[in-house]
């Protein structure tokens, strides 16, 4: 092994940095005097551990994905450890840059700036800290320690505790591609969900025949009970899916996820009802805002809110959520009512308002 380093290293670029890979390795001179350089074993294996089971959180708070290392045999490290967090995309394309750290120094990038550190407790320590939990933060994480030569990870998965919805716009069925449906949910305070996050609202009980945009640009929808209509009899329950779709010219409806809200839902009615700019301003007034879609379904899940009035929301929908299925609330399951874009109406208005 010394030898094939002393023939392999000075032809691998400068001289000072040898290799890079998203971090400088450290150098010492060789053992024979020469002014050579060579990278330094320290003749122990490094081990990285992360837990097996997911990390559960929700929009808004603070979490730790643990992640630490040790030596087999144990030894104290020589130098600086260097540290560095990725997040996995859905799509197996690049990793997501989170956090590059050295010794106490450590960057953050893109919208983890300002919200990533490492956890400053106890030693081998290399868990990452995010504060202020966002939607998109859902995922699998790797954490890399990288001692000289040694390059050791693990894998940490962040699942935030959400809901998804199915969503048409305004003007019907099947009328998003990849890119509008992306922007629909990112209106109604949701994100496009993943493929995980589809299947456990399906294990959960979501049942749906139209198909629809999912994060990875694939277009999948749940069923749990088979019927003609949603693929046939003859298949047994379970997600079906189109596969990817081309983002620009295929159209579907839209899966959209929400998280646990850091405010409250709240009803506000008048005898004669509101249209929808009055529903509007009467949240303001309370100040507040007119609720979105992912509020009401995130209340509905979360908080428990059962209404059986009818009520305005942003997108000019008209809903109301059932806890407890009852007579002249709609059908005997649990869940959020809609009466579609009504045009003419007067009605109550649901609205949000953070804590």
């Amino acid at each position: 092994l010394p030898l094939l380093l002393e023939v392999t290293l000075p032809r691998l670029g400068s001289s000072s940095h040898p290799f890079y890979n998203g971090f400088y390795y450290n150098n010492i001179m060789n053992d024979k005097g020469n002014g050579q350089e060579k990278d330094y074993f320290n003749g122990a294996k490094l081990v990285v551990e992360t837990p097996r089971d997911p990390i559960y959180s929700s929009s808004g708070a603070n979490v730790t994905l643990p992640c630490h290392y040790r030596y087999e045999p144990d030894l104290e490290a020589k130098r600086k450890i260097r540290i560095k967090w990725s997040k996995l995309r859905d799509d197996y394309t690049k990793e997501q840059d989170v956090l590059v750290a050295i010794g106490k120094t450590s960057v953050a990038f893109g919208d983890f700036r300002g919200r990533a550190q490492l956890l400053q407790a106890g030693t081998r320590q290399a868990s990452l800290v995010v504060s202020d939990v966002r939607l998109q933060d859902d995922g699998k994480y790797r954490c890399e320690v990288i001692d000289g030569l040694e390059d050791e990870s693990g894998v940490v998965e962040l699942q935030l505790q959400g809901i998804v919805f199915p969503y048409q716009p305004p003007h019907g069925q099947y009328r998003l591609n990849f890119h509008e449906a992306e922007r629909v949910c990112q209106d109604q305070g949701a994100i496009l969900a993943t493929f995980h996050q589809l299947f456990q609202a399906w294990s959960e009980g979501l049942d749906w025949c139209n198909a629809g945009w999912l994060a990875d640009g694939t277009v999948q929808y749940p069923i749990r009970l088979p019927r003609k209509p949603c693929g046939g009899l003859h298949l047994a329950p379970g997600i079906r899916s189109y596969g990817p779709r081309h983002r620009h010219l295929h159209r579907f409806d839209a899966f959209c996820f929400s998280s646990a809200l850091r405010g409250e839902v709240f009803y506000l009615e008048r005898p004669e009802g509101m249209t929808l700019e009055e529903a509007k301003q009467s949240c303001q007034d309370a100040g507040a805002e007119i609720a979105r879609v992912g509020h009401l379904y995130s209340a509905w899940k979360f908080l428990g809110l059962d209404r059986c009035d009818a009520g305005w929301l942003a997108d000019g929908s008209v809903r109301y959520p059932i806890i407890k299925p009852r007579a002249n609330c709609g059908p005997e399951e649990p869940g959020v009512r809609s009466f579609g874009f009504p045009s003419k109406g007067r009605f109550g208005v649901f609205c949000y308002k953070e804590r």
